[in-house]
C-alpha cells in the first residue's frame, strides 16, 4: 500500500509502512525523533501481531528503520527509542555505532496486578537517548525542571559553598523517571495496548526540541507524541500502518472529522 498522508498546518500523518514513509522525508530533515516501536512480545496491535519468527528477524527489521532514521535526523538533533529490556541491549550496541548515546533512561511505573509468579516482574522500561552530534545537541534544561527535595521539602544548607546556602529547589531530572501508566477510563486513555503517557512524552519532546522544530513521532500508535508536539508549538510527523489508530491521530490532532467513511467523534 503506498503511503497516504494528511497534512494540517502543523501536524502531518503518514499511513504506511514505516520504512515507505521515513524515506519520503528529507535527510537531516528531523530535529527530534521519537521510536516507540512494537516489542516483538506478541500483543495485538489492531489487525497486526507483534511476534517475529525470532529474535535476528526482528533485530534485522528494526536495523532498517533504525538506519533510515539516522539519515534522516538533523545534526543538532536527538532520537528517543523506546525497547523491551529483552531488545534494548542489542539496539543501543546498535546505535552505538551510528550515534552517541547520552542518556539511558528508565521509566518506572506502577503494577498493573498480578505481577510474574516464577521470576521478577518489570516495572520498567528501558529508553536511550542518542544524539547525532555529542558538541551541539538540543538540551532544554529549564523546560523539564523537577522539585529537588533536599531543598525545597528538607531545607538542608550546603556548608561546602563559601558562603553557606540553601540547596537548589529544583534540578534537572536524573535517568530514573516514574510516570504511571495510562489506565482505563483515565482522561487521555485511548484503545490502545501500549498507550505511554503524555507526561513522559512532554518531558522529552520540552526537553531535545525547541518550538516551531520538527518532532517526528515513529510508529505513533495514539499520536501521544505528536498530540503533546502540537501542544508545545512544535510540527510533528506521525508515522503509523494501523487504520484504527490512524484514526485516533486524525482526531486528536484535529486533521479530519470523518476517516473510512464513519465519524471521528469520540463517543
Amino acid at each position: 500500500m503506498p503511503v497516504r498522508k494528511y497534512h494540517g498546518e502543523t501536524a502531518t500523518i503518514l499511513w504506511g509502512d514505516v520504512h515507505a514513509a521515513l524515506r519520503t522525508l528529507a535527510p537531516a530533515s528531523v530535529d527530534l525523533i521519537v521510536a516507540d516501536p512494537p516489542y516483538n512480545l506478541g500483543k495485538r496491535f489492531g489487525a497486526s501481531h507483534d511476534r517475529w519468527p525470532d529474535e535476528p528477524s526482528y533485530l534485522a527489521w528494526c536495523a532498517g528503520w533504525l538506519e533510515l532514521c539516522v539519515e534522516r535526523l538533523a545534526p543538532h538533533g536527538s532520537l528517543y527509542l523506546m525497547a523491551s529490556t529483552q531488545s534494548m541491549p542489542h539496539l543501543d550496541i546498535f546505535l552505538r555505532a551510528r550515534l552517541h548515546v547520552l542518556s539511558r533512561v528508565v521509566w518506572r511505573y506502577d503494577s498493573s496486578g498480578v505481577q510474574a509468579r516464577r521470576r521478577f516482574g518489570s516495572l520498567y522500561e528501558p529508553i536511550l537517548h542518542c544524539v547525532k552530534d555529542p558538541a551541539r545537541y538540543t538540551f532544554n534544561a529549564d523546560a523539564i525542571r523537577v522539585e529537588a527535595p533536599t531543598g525545597a521539602r528538607r531545607r538542608l544548607i550546603d556548608y561546602r559553598k563559601p558562603t553557606p546556602a540553601l540547596y537548589s529547589a529544583d534540578k534537572v531530572p536524573g535517568n530514573v523517571w516514574y510516570f504511571p501508566r495510562v489506565r482505563y477510563r483515565m482522561p487521555e486513555y485511548e484503545e490502545h495496548p501500549t498507550q505511554k503517557p503524555e507526561a513522559l512524552l512532554e518531558r522529552i519532546v520540552a526537553a531535545s526540541s525547541r518550538p516551531g522544530e520538527l518532532v517526528l513521532d515513529l510508529f505513533a500508535g495514539t499520536f501521544t507524541a505528536s498530540a503533546v508536539a502540537q501542544r508545545l508549538g512544535r510540527r510533528s510527523v506521525g508515522v503509523e500502518q494501523e487504520p484504527d489508530y490512524v484514526a485516533i491521530g486524525l482526531r486528536r490532532l484535529g486533521l479530519a472529522t470523518r476517516f473510512r467513511g464513519a465519524s471521528l467523534r469520540r463517543s
